[in-house]
Parts: structure tokens; C-alpha cells; sequence
């Protein structure tokens, strides 16, 4: 764990493991992305484990790439996950070629002991995973840099959604662990191999009993002429305490500066299709944030917990149009205006018979 001292890590960087419900059901889930902005190409990396109160307990591992290709495996044997609870390290082994306690192993070993499995932490990430209805094994590994985690840079990180995600009071809680970072090494992808030198690579995660009722989420750190920003956007139904509310939020880091939309401290509306268009907007006392994307590909559908288990109920694509303006709220002048086409997009749980205004 001697990589958790290179910088400061952000709250719920460890793993909670129930934390304060440990006879509830609950999971716990991460998301981890690189997009290879001079192949037009990203790749999603979503893991998640549900603890032994849940009705399917296990982990699983899911992929999505480029084209929107798509590879699911699940592990059902829970005792072979394994993570650290003071800084982000997790990994979960299907195969190894000798019997031993799952745990952190340097690359090298890694890569020669374990045949079916990943292992993750803030600076590297490797695994293989084979496809059983292809035969072909699909392996990563490489090495990331983090710059920004969730505030300015270079100061203590904040929590995403608040002092009170402390608490256990929010279903699901939330957390981006780096908004920006850069990633070196490789990925064998279905016979097509992808090198790549200081990629841009993002990181977040969830736990809790239950995903939201209703959600969306946008998301890109590879804008055309914009090397040094990235956007974290979302809103969902959430429970608190026992009711539900609709949040939204909107983080954007941009050369080191954290601008930051929340519920404490803007006003944030949003008009998001069932698929297809999502828009957003933004103001807190001195900044003004219109967001704007689309996708008319049919995206695809991921997994996410659901108290009935893994269940297709999540909609993605990382092939989205975005376009965002920030200005000065009281003078409207334009600090910054981007685009891209790489840009993460997602909606989920349901109803989606209408478009969702707030």
C-alpha cells in the first residue's frame, strides 16, 4: 500500500464493506475509464461486489469498449475479492494457477499467477478476462498518474456529495476519486492491441443498499483543444432517510481550478430524454454552466445491484457528443467553451417513458 502516500486521496477512497449495515443488503461499485482520444476510442471498466446479506451475492467485472463491445464476467466466489479500506486497492481473482489468499500483487506477479481476475488501485490497473462464447482473453495493464481528484488541485479533496455522505442518511453514496488523471501502458482487446502514453483516465464509485430509482450521468476528460479540463455531471431520484428527492450536480476542473454546482450552493435544472439528449444548467454565486450532449447510437446496456442481483438496467455509451459554456454569472462574459466526441453518457433505472424535466 506504499502508492496510497503519493497524494492525497479523496473520502471514501476505501472500501466500506456494509460499513454500518452489515447485515442489510448492499454492494459496492467502480468505475474506472480511459479514453484514447487519438484512436477515437474508450474503455469502461465497472466492478462490483454485494456482500453476503444480499439476495446474489458475488462480484462481477464489465467492459465496455470500443464500437460499444461489450464483456460481462461474474465471480461468484465472494472470498476471493479483496480490498483495502484506507485508500483505493481492490481486485477480485477467478483463476489462479497456485491456491492462496486473494490480495495486492506486484504486476509482474500478477500478471504470471493470476489467469482470470483484476486488481486495481490509484495508480495502476491490470486484469484479464476471457469471453466464453469467443474464446478470446481480453488483458490490461497500466499505470496512472493522478492530477485531479475532487476540488482544486494540489488541495485537500472533498467529499462529492457533501460533508453529510458521511453519514449513512444518502442511498446510494457517490464518489469521484479522479477527475483527471494520466494513464500509460496497453490493452488486448479481441485480437486488437491499443498502446497508449499519458491517456486520459477517470475513476469514480457508489455503495449503499440500492441505486437510485431514476439517474443520469455525463461525463468527459478528453475535449478537443481542452487537454487540461474535465466534467463530472449527474442527477438522480436518491433516498434519504426513508424518502426520495432529485439532486443533480455539476463538477468541472479546469487547469487545476475546481468549479463546482451542488445542491448547497446553485440552482440546477435539467431536460434529459429517455435517450438520446441530455441538457443541463447551472448557476451558483459567480459561475454560470450550460451543458448540452447527445448520442443517436442505440448505446448499450450495462449491469448495475439491484435487490433481485446484477440486472440490465443501465444504458451507456462513451461515444457521446458534448458541448459546454462556462461564464461569468454577472457579467455573462465566456470564460471557456469545448467539445467532444468522446464523451461518457448514461441513463438509468426507470420510468424513462418520458423526458425528465426538473
Amino acid at each position: 500500500m506504499s502508492d496510497l502516500h503519493h497524494y492525497l486521496q479523496p473520502p471514501h477512497s476505501g472500501y466500506h464493506d456494509g460499513g454500518w449495515l452489515p447485515h442489510q443488503p448492499y454492494f459496492e461499485g467502480w468505475y474506472f475509464r480511459l479514453t484514447l482520444p487519438n484512436q477515437g476510442a474508450s474503455f469502461a471498466f465497472m466492478y462490483s461486489i454485494e456482500n453476503q446479506a444480499g439476495a446474489m451475492p458475488g462480484g462481477a467485472a464489465q467492459i465496455l469498449g470500443p464500437g460499444h463491445t461489450y464483456l460481462c464476467r461474474t465471480f461468484p466466489q465472494i472470498h476471493n475479492f479483496w480490498a483495502w479500506r484506507h485508500g483505493l486497492g481492490l481486485g477480485h481473482w477467478g483463476k489462479a494457477r497456485e491456491a492462496q489468499v486473494p490480495r495486492y500483487l506486484k504486476p509482474a506477479v500478477f500478471a504470471q499467477q493470476v489467469l482470470e481476475g483484476y486488481q486495481v488501485t490509484a495508480h495502476g490497473h491490470q486484469g484479464q478476462l476471457a469471453d466464453p462464447g469467443s474464446q478470446a482473453v481480453v488483458r490490461w495493464q497500466y499505470g496512472v498518474q493522478p492530477l485531479d481528484t475532487c476540488g482544486d488541485r494540489g488541495k485537500l479533496p472533498q467529499a462529492t456529495a457533501g460533508w453529510l455522505s458521511l453519514l449513512p442518511i444518502f442511498e446510494p453514496g457517490w464518489q469521484v476519486l479522479m477527475a483527471t488523471g494520466r494513464a500509460t501502458g496497453w490493452i488486448d482487446w479481441y485480437g486488437q492491441r491499443y498502446t497508449f502514453i499519458n491517456a486520459p483516465a477517470y475513476a469514480e464509485k457508489n455503495w449503499g443498499g440500492a441505486f437510485p430509482q431514476k439517474w443520469f450521468w455525463l461525463h468527459c476528460n478528453a475535449f478537443s483543444q481542452q487537454p487540461d479540463l474535465a466534467l463530472t455531471a449527474g442527477g438522480g431520484r436518491r433516498q434519504v432517510l426513508g424518502w426520495h428527492e432529485s439532486v443533480g450536480m455539476v463538477g468541472l476542473h479546469h487547469q487545476g481550478r475546481f468549479y463546482e454546482f451542488a445542491p448547497w450552493n446553485a440552482q440546477i435544472h435539467w431536460q434529459i430524454q429517455p435517450w438520446g439528449h441530455w441538457r443541463m444548467q447551472a448557476e451558483n454565486a459567480d459561475y454560470a454552466i450550460a451543458l448540452e450532449a447527445s448520442c443517436w447510437e442505440p448505446g448499450t446496456w450495462v449491469r448495475v445491484p439491484t435487490a433481485q442481483g446484477l440486472q440490465r438496467w443501465c444504458r451507456d455509451t462513451t461515444q457521446g457528443h458534448i458541448h459546454l459554456k462556462l461564464r461569468h454569472r454577472h457579467t455573462d462574459q465566456l470564460i471557456l467553451a469545448a467539445t467532444s466526441d468522446l464523451g461518457g453518457l448514461e441513463v438509468g433505472g426507470a420510468p424513462w417513458d418520458t423526458p425528465w424535466q426538473v
